[in-house]
């Protein structure tokens, strides 16, 4: 099962060198098995403009949280309390909650193998957005808002329980197309 480890802000890949010294290290003494199959950072790409070239740069998809595969939550629990920059596993009052299957179904396709959201590419026709490549094909029903100066999407969903609102690389050249008739 997937869990969410919120971490500082902007701190998230130093805390998941450390949880994975932490958890995923066979090296540590007394531990036979590692209590986590992994850790990682979901990240996502947008191009920024500097010095008037424009370059790819990736950045975390959920800024603050640091996702972790375990089937032993409250060692991976009772490890983190000693890592620095780690806040909180996700939980009710007296759970420790999992991510749904469905919610680590989307994660996984949506970023991929790699982990990283890549820019996806789409038109405005009508006032509406049609991604025509990347991640983002089939998905314009979530997409509450563009920003085409910084080539970004505003997305809506429902995540950890709650809605989030994320962000997400979207490259549109061409605006305002009018379809015929």
């Amino acid at each position: 099962m997937w869990y969410v480890v919120q971490v500082y802000t902007g701190d998230e890949e130093k805390t998941l060198a450390e949880c994975r010294l932490v958890l995923c290290d066979e090296s540590l003494p007394g531990a036979q098995k590692p209590p986590a199959d992994d850790c990682c950072i979901f990240y996502h790409e947008e191009r920024r403009q500097r010095r008037g070239e424009w370059r790819t740069v990736t950045k975390p998809l959920f800024p603050g949280y640091i996702f972790i595969s375990t089937d032993e939550p409250g060692q991976v629990f009772y490890r983190l309390r000693n890592v620095i920059g780690f806040t909180r596993l996700l939980r009710t009052e007296a759970d420790i909650l999992p991510l749904s299957d469905r919610e680590v179904e989307f994660l996984m396709s949506f970023a991929g193998e790699d982990r990283t959201v890549e820019m996806s590419e789409g038109i405005i026709e009508g006032g509406h957005v049609r991604v025509l490549s990347g991640p983002l094909v089939g998905l314009e029903g979530i997409i509450r808002r563009v920003d085409r100066h910084k080539r970004r999407a505003y997305l809506e969903m429902e995540m950890f329980g709650r809605v989030q609102q994320i962000q997400v690389g979207l490259e549109i050249p061409v605006k305002n197309l009018v379809t015929p008739g």
